[in-house]
């Protein structure tokens, strides 16, 4: 994470649990009374760590290592005690966190770990008091809110380990549906062409009309492959959005008005009055709206009603797009977002994800409901522009 990022979310916690300069002073005025309990603690951390196994296992060095990581336990006492709790100090302590990580100690090994130093620094503390009890008692509960939040920068670089392997499996899980979308929809063209490339070079003296149909359906299925690249590389260049508040009713007619619908289809709006802008990409909710409202047609091949229909809640407009075709089963809706799953007999898949990472990427989401026999409704989300997150 950035350093700059990850003092911001530092200070966002301080404030969350009411950290105050006051309570770094009390904490820092502690270090003279409590380091001389320093290496105890230390030797007693090391000591347990040695009678599990499990932890035991991310020390590969020996004794040589142990001694290291006892040293360095000592500095990160003594910074604990320092009073400074600046950038550089909330990146330290992170990258020590993120070192658990990458050594491959279980988390949960982390924070009893921390939980163990502590119990001693409490109990050090308690036992060379000599002051009044209610001052022993903001003592205590400071020095435990700054442990907290050291444990919460902990917790943080595990988190983000754990998202990058999630984002790394989700694309080589995306790579693969990828891969397998593309053979299937390249297969079919590139049959036909060896078919119809194979009677060219074998064929004995064919008629003309034969070859030209031939070449033909070489140059169609040649179309279509493109049809395929194309689609794919669209997909994965939509560009960032930039932002500014629309009128959600006037592009939603505009975007009516450019498209010949099918002769048998009714189109119903229903927008309120006085519907809040939306903060949103003007040209990139049209791509969505255009492929929501083709695929509502595209669901009624005997015509029926296409309603468009506004609403707001709270920080945010709801733009609607339902058909009263056939609607979809359970199985169908569950996956009708996932890129390269069609409905259709020449559905390239891709229409419905492509409109859902756009709608995601201006901040909103794509949610669909649908009844068999009753139609479906896609429905975006988009935040307006006072939304704040």
């Amino acid at each position: 994470m950035h350093p700059d990022r990850l003092f911001e979310r530092y200070a966002e916690l301080q404030r969350y649990v009411g950290w105050s300069d006051a309570q770094a002073g009390l904490v820092a005025s502690l270090r003279e009374r409590l380091e001389p309990s320093f290496p105890a603690l230390v030797e007693d951390f090391y000591a347990e760590i040695e009678c599990h196994p499990a932890a035991m296992r991310v020390i590969t060095g020996g004794p040589e290592q142990i001694q290291r990581l006892k040293g360095t336990l000592v500095h990160w006492l003594r910074e604990l005690f320092s009073g400074r709790y600046d950038a550089d100090y909330v990146a330290r302590r992170w990258r020590i966190g993120y070192r658990h990580v990458e050594i491959g100690l279980d988390q949960v090994f982390t924070n009893v770990a921390l939980s163990r130093l502590r119990a001693g620094l409490v109990d050090a503390l308690e036992r060379g008091w000599d002051g009044p009890p209610e001052d022993l008692l903001r003592a205590q509960r400071s020095l435990n809110t700054l442990i907290d939040l050291d444990l919460a920068l902990i917790e943080d670089a595990y988190q983000t380990e754990f998202a990058q392997r999630q984002q790394a499996a989700e694309r080589l899980a995306l790579i693969g549906q990828v891969a397998g979308g593309v053979a299937h929809e390249l297969r079919n063209p590139l049959n036909v062409i060896r078919t119809s490339a194979f009677y060219l070079l074998n064929a004995r003296q064919p008629p003309p009309e034969k070859v030209r149909t031939h070449l033909e359906r070489i140059e169609r299925q040649v179309g279509l492959a493109d049809g395929v690249i194309v689609s794919l590389v669209n997909f994965a260049r939509m560009g960032a959005p930039e932002r500014a508040p629309v009128d959600v009713l006037q592009l939603v007619r505009s975007t009516l008005e450019t498209r010949e619908l099918p002769a048998g289809v009714r189109t119903v709006v229903d927008c309120p009055d006085g519907l809040p802008q939306a903060l949103v990409d003007a040209s990139q909710l049209r791509i969505v709206l255009d492929n929501l409202v083709r695929n509502a047609c595209e669901a009624m091949p005997e015509g029926g009603v296409l309603t468009l229909r506004g609403a707001a809640f709270s920080e945010f407009v709801d733009l609607s797009v339902s058909d009263t075709g056939k609607g979809m089963e359970p199985g169908t809706l569950a996956r009708v977002m996932e890129p390269f799953f069609s409905t259709k007999a020449r559905g390239m898949g891709l229409g419905l994800p492509m409109a859902k990472a756009i709608v995601e990427k201006n901040g909103g989401r794509l949610s669909a409901a649908s009844t068999p026999g009753e139609g479906a409704t896609f429905t975006v989300r988009l935040q307006t522009p006072g939304r704040t997150r």
